[in-house]
């Protein structure tokens, strides 16, 4: 076999892999021998067909096959032992001669590769990047509070409801003249939550109400989702068709929502028995909870600008039309050429970044030990418990689920990627010149 690589540019290049008939007589004779062993073709029996007619039926196969693995292994040995970095995977190229596998019997087949460009990061004093060490205010102090106390409430009895109020009621169905239904339906203790009344003069009818009140109201307009109105009759979704609208709620409790009280047992709910005894401990560890959050978010932000400042700076060239090819061959038709094209540029900035990111990975050294995959997989995991309200779990309960996590390879790879990125990241932090800014949390929100 013999290979030449032939450089379009220093993006684009192609490669050609010639295959003799030496380099794959023998494993095509083999192969055909395969054939007739196990081929099943009617007037002959099993493994007896001639070798004239298995070659008949099967030798373009059985060759196309053979050469294109051969020459396959020969281009990806050849990319390995040159260090040639590649961007995607090498795909059949545009300027590959035609083959005829019945007849020819030398083959060249050639592939095309888009290279990875270089990329030289360096600084200078001019080169500033923005930081925002976002402050805290008691507005948002009040929101944490506020949170946790909704979070933890619960709903109590109340003389007339407000625009907060659930209200219990027997339900009877009416007819558009507002007389009962003959044989309609009829629902005790339904539950009304007068928030998620859709419609302004609806929720207006259920505001302010007390027990005994007789209220009509339109449930098409109330609850315009069938979902709702499914759960509210007890009735399933193809049976609301013959519903009528009109319903006659008459009242027998009204409630509303309200807050915990900051006593030991809201601290005992939000942080763990025993963690917080005091309303000044409580305080304490929103502060710092608001503190940690809010360094999340200028980190998390600080992110966003390095990469925009970088890829500015870099210019980093790829080859587009390459990319773009590979792209549509290996979604395979999922996606249209034109598709492809207009979500290229979030694409390519992505991979722009991943280019900068391994770039300073390699020459750093850095790497995923198993204690930082474990410590992140426990971290997703709490994150993942205190969105459903349990921020206080044990952490063998964290662990079992963080073990499940680290179980499954596509999640451990994620995990990978985020952890060197952060580190890409931190390592761009303590070597570039900051240019940090206090700023409120308006003037955060309102940054592009």
């Amino acid at each position: 076999m013999n290979i030449v690589r032939e450089d379009i540019d220093s993006l684009n290049t192609t490669i050609r892999v010639k295959v003799e008939k030496n380099d794959y007589a023998e494993s095509v004779e083999k192969s055909l021998k395969d054939y007739r062993k196990k081929a099943n073709i009617n007037g002959f029996r099993p493994g007896m067909a001639p070798m004239s007619l298995i070659r008949k039926m099967y030798y373009r196969y059985v060759i196309a096959d053979e050469v294109t693995k051969l020459a396959s292994d020969k281009l990806f040995e050849f990319i390995k032992e040159n260090k040639i970095r590649t961007l995607g995977e090498p795909i059949p190229s545009e300027k590959q001669t035609p083959i005829n596998w019945e007849t020819d019997e030398t083959f060249e087949l050639a592939w095309d590769l888009g290279i990875a460009p270089e990329i030289d990061i360096k600084f200078t004093k001019k080169d500033k990047f923005p930081f925002y060490k976002i402050l805290p205010n008691d507005e948002i102090r009040k929101s944490y509070i506020d949170n946790y106390r909704n979070r933890n409430g619960k709903y109590v009895s109340v003389d007339v409801t407000d625009d907060k109020g659930l209200i219990k009621a027997t339900l009877t169905e009416l007819n558009d003249d507002e007389s009962p239904r003959e044989n309609g339906i009829t629902v005790e203790g339904a539950s009304i939550s007068v928030a998620l009344v859709a419609d302004e003069a609806e929720r207006k009818k259920l505001t302010g109400v007390k027990v005994g009140d007789v209220i009509v109201i339109d449930t098409h307009k109330a609850f315009p989702n069938q979902a709702d109105r499914s759960a509210l009759f007890r009735v399933k979704k193809e049976e609301l068709e013959n519903v009528n609208p009109l319903f006659q709620i008459t009242v027998t409790e009204t409630l509303t929502f309200a807050p915990a009280e900051l006593n030991q047992e809201f601290f005992d709910a939000v942080y763990g028995e025993g963690v917080v005894n005091s309303e000044e401990e409580f305080h304490k560890k929103i502060e710092e909870e608001i503190e940690r959050n809010l360094a999340y978010e200028s980190e998390y932000r600080f992110g966003i600008d390095l990469k925009e400042k970088l890829l500015e700076k870099l210019k980093i060239e790829l080859p587009k039309e390459f990319l773009i090819r590979w792209l549509v061959a290996i979604n395979e038709g999922k996606f249209t050429r034109e598709q492809i094209e207009n979500e290229f540029p979030m694409f390519e900035k992505d991979l722009k970044w991943q280019l900068i990111s391994n770039k300073v990975a390699e020459e750093q050294n850095f790497t995923v030990t198993n204690e930082e995959l474990e410590d992140f997989a426990m971290g997703y995991a709490r994150s993942q418990f205190a969105a459903y309200g349990m921020s206080f779990l044990p952490d063998e309960y964290i662990k079992r689920y963080a073990t499940n996590i680290l179980k499954n390879r596509d999640e451990v790879r994620k995990m990978q990627e985020r952890i060197l990125d952060k580190k890409v990241i931190e390592w761009f932090k303590a070597n570039v010149n900051l240019d940090t800014k206090e700023i409120t949390i308006d003037e955060f929100n309102k940054l592009k």
